[in-house]
C-alpha cells in the first residue's frame, strides 16, 4: 500500500489509484508474444474448416477413440458377451421341439432371458464400492478399466435389463402363449411334458402359475425402481405439462432421494423372485440346466459381503462429533474424530448415517479434511429431505458463534462444550473417487462449483502438506550427508497420517490451479480457515487461487466499479479480500473457461494436465469439450475427470 504513496503525502494520487485498479492479478498475467502466438494457433485450429465430410468423420472417430478407448473396449466386450449368450440360446431352442409350436418367438424369449441372467448378475459389480476402491488403490487395473464410470456403467446395464425384459415378456405374452393356446392337438403333443395333458385355453393358465406371478411382480418392482431413479424423480425436479401441473406437488412428495433409496432396495425381493422364476421354468426340467443361480451366486455373495463389511466397519469404528457449524448458503459442516486405522486419499468420499434422521439411509459426502489431519470433516449442502432433517437435528444442539467465529450456529467439543449431546453418527469408507488421482499429474486444474469445492479443499491441503514433507525430506538428506541427525516427516501423501516414503515418491504435482465458482458471497465462509491456511503454507506459490462470485457484475462493468475499487484498496492495504474474507482475491461473474485453458496450455506446453471437476453437469459438458478441443489442437493434453456419486 505504501508504494501508492511514495512521497508520504498521506493520501493516494488519482494516477496511483488508477494504476492499482487497472493492474491485473500477478498470477493471471501471461507473456504477450507467446499469448499472441497461441491465440493465432487456436484461431487457426479451432475454427470450423471446410474439409471433406469423410475425412472429418474419420478424424472425429479417431478423437473419440483416443478420448474414450477405456469405455469403448468395456462396452464392446459387454455387448459381445450378450450377443454370444443370445445367439447360443437362440440356436439351442431353434433345434428343440418347442420351436415347432412357438417358432422364432421362443428363441427370442430364451435368448433375451439368458442376457437377463448375465446382466442381473453384472449390475451388482459396479456398486461393490469396497472392491472397486481396493482394485483402484492396490492394482494397476485403473490404466485400462474406467473405474470412474462405475455408476454410468451401472445405468447402462439397467438399460440392457430393460430391453431384455421387454423382449422376453413380449415374446411370451404376445406370441408364445397364444400359439400354445391355439395349437392343434398334434402339435400340442410336443408340449405335454411341459404344460400338462390338458391344453391351456386362456391366458389365466399362465398368469396364475408361479412362473407368471413371479415374472409380473418382478417387472412391476423393477419399473418402480427404474422410474424413481430417473434424475427428475431422484432430484425432486418433476415438471409436468400445463394440464397436469396440479399433480406436481402431490407427486413430488412421492419422489426425491428417499423414494429412490427405498425403491432401489426392492432389489432384494426382485432377486428372490428371480431365483424362484429360474427354478420353475416352463421348458427346462433338469436342475443342471437351470442356470440362473449359477450366474447370481458370486455377485450376490460379493455384494452381501460388501454390505456386511459396511455394517461391521461402521459399528466397530465409532466416531465422536468434535465440531458442528451451520454456514450461510445452508451448508452444515461436521468435524469428526478419525477412527484408528482410517486411511484415505484426498479426493475420496465416505458415507454418513444419522440414526436420528433415518436408521437405514447412508449418504455419500466428499472428505474435506486432508489425510494428515487428526480429524475427519465433511461439508453438507442442505438440498433434500434427508439433509433438511439432519440440519434440524443438529440445529437443536448448536449455539450462535462466539465473536470472530464464522458460522450461523456452532457447537464445539474442542472449546470445552462437553455438556452437548450430539446425535449419533456412523461413517463408512473411504471410497475411491476420480479426484484421488490428482497426484499422478504434474499440473492439475481443480474446478469446484458451489459445494463441489469439497473434494478440492482436501486436495489443496494435501498438496501443500506433501510439498512441505518433500522439502523436509530433502533437508534431511542434506543433513545426513553432513553427519547431522535426520528428522522424521510428519506428513505423508496418501492414505493417512504418518510418514509414507512411497507416497512421497509417487507425488508428482508441481503446479495447481484452483477455481471456485459460487453464487453467494457467504459461501466463502465454508472454507475460509482452510484457504487461509493453504495460502499461508504455500510459500513457493505452487497453488494459484481463483474465487469467483457470480452474483456480482464482472470487472470493468460500471455497476461493480465501486466494490472493485474498495476490494483492491483493502487487499493492497491489509492483504485480505473484502468479498471472501480470505487472503485470496475474488473475481466477479463467471470465468472465461476458454481463456483459462488457453493460459494453461501456454504455460505448460507438451505437458499433461489433470482437470478435476465437481459440480453441476452443465459446466461439466463445457469443460469436457474444452479439454477435448485443446488436447487435439495444442501440444498440451487435458485429461478431464468428473466426480460421480
Amino acid at each position: 500500500m505504501e508504494e501508492l504513496d511514495p512521497y508520504n503525502l498521506g493520501h493516494i494520487e488519482i494516477d496511483s489509484l488508477e494504476t492499482l485498479l487497472l493492474q491485473g492479478p500477478e498470477e493471471t498475467a501471461v507473456r504477450g508474444k507467446d499469448s499472441r502466438n497461441l491465440s493465432k494457433m487456436l484461431s487457426q485450429k479451432l475454427k470450423p474448416t471446410r474439409e471433406h465430410p469423410l475425412r472429418r468423420w474419420c478424424s472425429d472417430i479417431k478423437y473419440f477413440l483416443q478420448d474414450n478407448w477405456k469405455r469403448v473396449w468395456v462396452v464392446t466386450l459387454w455387448v459381445g458377451i450378450m450377443a454370444g449368450l443370445f445367439a447360443y440360446k437362440y440356436v439351442q431352442y431353434r433345434n428343440k421341439a418347442a420351436y415347432e409350436v412357438m417358432g422364432q418367438c421362443v428363441c427370442m424369449a430364451k435368448g433375451a432371458a439368458e442376457t437377463l441372467k448375465f446382466n442381473m448378475a453384472l449390475i451388482l459389480l459396479p456398486v461393490c464400492r469396497n472392491t472397486i476402491t481396493l482394485l483402484r488403490n492396490k492394482t494397476k487395473l485403473g490404466i485400462v478399466v474406467p473405474f470412474d464410470d462405475n455408476l454410468n456403467f451401472h445405468k447402462v446395464i439397467a438399460i440392457g435389463i430393460g430391453i431384455g425384459v421387454g423382449i422376453h415378456g413380449i415374446s411370451h405374452l404376445a406370441c408364445d402363449f397364444p400359439r400354445i393356446i391355439h395349437a392343434s392337438s398334434d402339435k400340442y403333443e410336443l408340449m405335454k411334458p411341459f404344460f400338462g395333458d390338458v391344453q391351456p385355453s386362456n391366458y389365466w393358465h399362465f398368469l396364475k402359475s408361479l412362473e407368471g406371478v413371479s415374472g409380473i411382480v418382478m417387472v412391476v418392482l423393477m419399473a418402480i425402481a427404474f422410474t424413481l431413479a430417473a434424475p427428475c424423480f431422484r432430484k425432486g425436479q418433476l415438471k409436468l405439462p400445463e394440464p397436469l401441473k396440479k399433480l406436481t406437488e402431490p407427486l413430488k412428495k412421492l419422489t426425491g432421494f428417499n423414494a429412490f433409496w427405498y425403491s432401489h432396495h426392492l432389489f432384494i425381493i426382485v432377486y428372490v423372485l428371480l431365483i424362484i422364476h429360474g427354478v420353475y421354468l416352463y421348458l427346462t426340467k433338469e436342475w443342471y440346466k437351470k442356470t440362473t443361480w449359477m450366474y447370481l451366486a458370486v455377485p450376490l455373495t460379493l455384494y452381501a459381503g460388501e454390505r456386511l463389511v459396511r455394517a461391521l466397519r461402521s459399528s466397530i469404528k465409532p466416531v465422536q462429533i468434535l465440531k458442528v457449524a451451520l454456514y450461510p448458503g445452508n451448508v452444515l459442516a461436521l468435524h469428526l474424530s478419525k477412527p484408528q486405522g482410517f486411511r484415505y486419499h484426498s479426493g475420496q468420499y465416505m458415507f454418513v448415517k444419522c440414526a436420528a434422521v433415518s436408521p437405514f439411509e447412508w449418504h455419500p459426502f466428499s472428505i474435506t479434511s486432508a489425510p494428515g489431519d487428526n480429524h475427519l470433516s465433511v461439508h453438507i449442502r442442505i438440498v433434500g429431505d434427508w439433509t433438511q432433517q439432519l440440519k434440524t437435528v443438529f440445529s437443536q444442539v448448536c449455539q450462535p458463534p462466539p465473536s470472530g467465529k464464522s458460522g450461523l450456529l456452532r457447537a464445539d467439543h474442542m472449546q470445552g462444550a462437553d455438556n452437548l449431546i450430539f446425535p449419533k453418527v456412523l461413517i463408512d469408507g473411504p471410497y475411491g473417487a476420480p479426484a484421488q488421482d490428482y497426484k499422478d499429474y504434474e499440473v492439475v486444474l481443480l474446478v469446484g462449483l458451489g459445494i463441489g469445492a469439497t473434494p478440492m479443499i482436501s486436495i489443496l491441503k494435501d498438496i501443500v502438506n506433501n510439498i512441505k514433507a518433500i522439502e523436509e525430506e530433502g533437508e534431511d538428506m542434506g543433513a545426513l550427508e553432513n553427519g547431522a541427525p535426520s528428522r522424521v516427516s510428519k506428513v505423508g501423501s496418501g492414505s493417512g497420517s504418518g510418514s509414507s516414503q512411497l507416497g512421497l515418491h509417487n507425488f508428482k504435482t508441481k503446479r495447481a490451479y484452483f477455481y471456485w465458482v459460487t453464487r453467494e458471497q457467504g459461501s466463502f465462509d465454508w472454507f475460509k480457515g482452510a484457504m487461509n491456511e493453504v495460502a499461508e503454507l504455500d510459500h513457493n506459490r505452487v497453488i494459484e487461487f481463483h474465487n469467483y462470485c457470480t452474483s456480482v457484475y464482472e470487472e470493468g462493468d460500471a455497476r461493480s466499479a465501486l466494490i472493485h475499487m474498495l476490494q483492491s484498496l483493502s487487499h493492497a492495504k491489509n492483504g485480505v479480500d473484502i468479498v471472501s474474507g480470505t487472503r485470496v482475491k475474488s473475481h466477479f461473474a463467471k470465468p472465461n473457461w476458454r481463456e483459462v485453458y488457453k493460459r494453461i496450455a501456454l504455460d505448460h506446453t507438451n505437458a499433461t494436465v489433470g482437470v478435476f471437476y465437481c459440480g453441476l453437469p452443465a459446466l461439466a459438458n463445457e469443460l469436457r469439450q474444452l479439454s477435448h478441443d485443446f488436447s487435439h489442437k495444442t501440444t498440451t493434453q487435458f485429461d478431464f475427470h468428473k466426480e460421480n456419486f
